[in-house]
């Protein structure tokens, strides 16, 4: 991570850093909006209440009871605390939530591969942008993915219900 910080690496580190900051609320808003028009209400509420706890309380909570210093000289613009990364948190979050609400069950292997690569890329992303250090990164992939796994497993019956009806 201590080499030159330039060319390709740095264009798809960019890419991603815009992605987890203010790029990053073009898909979830997108989604709640296909929500509402769908009138998909379980759905809805299982991805505003995993935003609000997994992305905002747990991390952010963490951030401030651990309040672990960055890594010196970070090559982005960061906030208050480095422990857990919340990019990490968000992309792994995105990841869940896309996966339980829009990819069929037969479909969904591929998408938890792909799923991961792109949470290590951004998981690469925050390292090598010198914001976070690889544990920090770790510990956003493990709150994001586990906020919302467990938060899909208390909606599993609603959300059930909602693709009965849908499909029936």
């Amino acid at each position: 991570m201590a080499g030159p910080h330039g060319g390709l690496y740095a264009a798809v580190a960019a890419v991603l850093n815009w992605f987890g900051g203010p790029l990053g609320v073009i898909v979830p808003v997108g989604l709640l909006i296909f929500l509402i028009v769908r009138k998909r209400w379980w759905s809805l509420s299982y991805l505003l209440t995993t935003y609000l706890v997994g992305n905002m309380a747990f991390v952010q909570v963490l951030k401030h009871l651990v309040d672990r210093p960055r890594p010196a000289n970070p090559l982005v613009r960061v906030d208050h605390g480095s422990f857990p990364s919340g990019h990490v948190a968000g992309a792994a979050l995105l990841v869940v939530i896309v996966g339980a609400l829009l990819v069929p069950a037969a479909r969904r292997r591929a998408w938890w591969i792909s799923g991961a690569l792109f949470t290590l890329a951004m998981m690469w992303s925050r390292t090598w942008l010198h914001a976070h250090w690889l544990s920090d990164t770790v510990a956003g992939a493990s709150v994001g993915a586990g906020a919302a796994l467990l938060l899909w497993w208390f909606f599993r019956r609603g959300l059930a219900r909602e693709g009965a009806a849908s499909r029936g």
